[in-house]
């Protein structure tokens, strides 16, 4: 899809989806029609969210997920809401669920389509009783088996440099949905007064250093030395980088990705070493990790497990963790240069 233009700001998500899909040589329109039905489940999971202290839907749905969560009530809302519009759209062959342990079927009265989505339905959930900013984070790929078959774990199983498209919708002040399909990043904020997503920031490009750092360091003791060492560096080494640095973290991943995103700065997951339930960090590669590295690379930035690329990595289960270090490019390599041992 072409990039937009400065002039083309305010036009809504549907001209623009459409007016890309007639500058994309050999399209048919169901990309398009997968990417709107995403738009409406995010229009619907907005309407829930902000009228969520009028009405039952705050507080525990009395049940745990399959990442041993207590699940909210607005989690069981945001996540049927996703698998029916996405299901009713007829382009997609099976769904992944942040919130579900196996691959979600499509019901059989709806016809298969040739993409799969993974989804994080309502993250930062926990923080949703305290009106704090939470939102929905997807990734697109294309299914590599064949058509005429059921979806295969094959197809869930893809690296993320096989996406398609990513994105993720802010519930917060304004709802803000930002997605790339490969041609940048670009932001929509829905104006609640005609129901529609309106190009608000256009062609997202993500400072090259930024000052600002998110870690919870209520987990210092968890993590291991490189990552120590820098985040020690970030607060102390003003002689060397003379460059303050401000500790930022709402402790929602996407609002904490997208105010360094337009900003600057560097956000940290890490392993915990020390904790026996996240070794590998907390946040799930699929249906998060993956889907903000697409969009951090499109807009200039880099991601990484410390090791590696995050796109690199070869899942080998659906919920599969990973550490993920991911922000402004500069940011992200003074980091490498600790794990690697170019810094003391």
């Amino acid at each position: 899809m072409a990039e937009p233009s400065q002039e083309n700001v305010g036009i809504t998500i549907s001209n623009h989806l459409l007016l890309n899909q007639q500058l994309s040589t050999g399209a048919t329109g169901s990309y398009t029609r997968l990417l709107q039905a995403l738009v409406l489940a995010c229009k619907i999971i907005q309407r829930d969210v902000a009228k969520a202290g009028l009405v039952d839907v705050l507080g525990r749905a009395g049940t745990i997920n399959v990442q041993g969560e207590e699940v909210q009530k607005l989690d069981e809302l945001a996540n049927t809401t996703v698998k029916r519009r996405l299901s009713a759209s007829g382009e997609v062959c099976g769904l992944i669920s942040e919130e579900e342990a196996d691959i979600i079927e499509i019901p059989r009265q709806y016809p298969r389509g040739n993409y799969l989505v993974h989804f994080d339905p309502l993250d930062g959930s926990s923080n949703i009783d305290a009106n704090v900013s939470i939102g929905t984070i997807f990734s697109i790929y294309r299914r590599i088996t064949e058509s005429t078959n059921d979806m295969d774990l094959q197809d869930a199983l893809q690296p993320g440099v096989q996406q398609i498209g990513a994105g993720y919708v802010i519930y917060g002040s304004s709802c803000i949905l930002v997605f790339s399909t490969g041609q940048g990043v670009n932001g929509f904020t829905l104006d609640p007064s005609i129901g529609e997503f309106l190009l608000s920031h256009p062609n997202i490009k993500t400072p090259a250093k930024g000052k600002i750092y998110s870690i919870n360091e209520g987990n210092y003791g968890y993590w291991d030395e490189p990552t120590k060492k820098y985040i020690d560096w970030l607060k102390h080494g003003y002689s060397e980088h003379k460059t303050h640095y401000t500790a930022r973290y709402v402790g929602s991943l996407v609002a904490d990705f997208h105010r360094n995103l337009l900003y600057g700065g560097i956000f940290l997951y890490p392993a915990d070493l020390k904790d026996p339930k996240k070794p590998q960090g907390k946040l799930r590669l699929m249906c998060e990790a993956n889907p903000l590295a697409y969009i951090i690379e499109q807009a200039g930035g880099l991601a990484t497990s410390g090791r590696e690329r995050i796109m690199d990595i070869e899942p080998r289960y659906i919920h599969q963790r990973t550490p993920l270090i991911i922000g402004s490019p500069d940011d992200v390599k003074i980091y490498q240069d600790f794990v690697e041992g170019r810094r003391p």
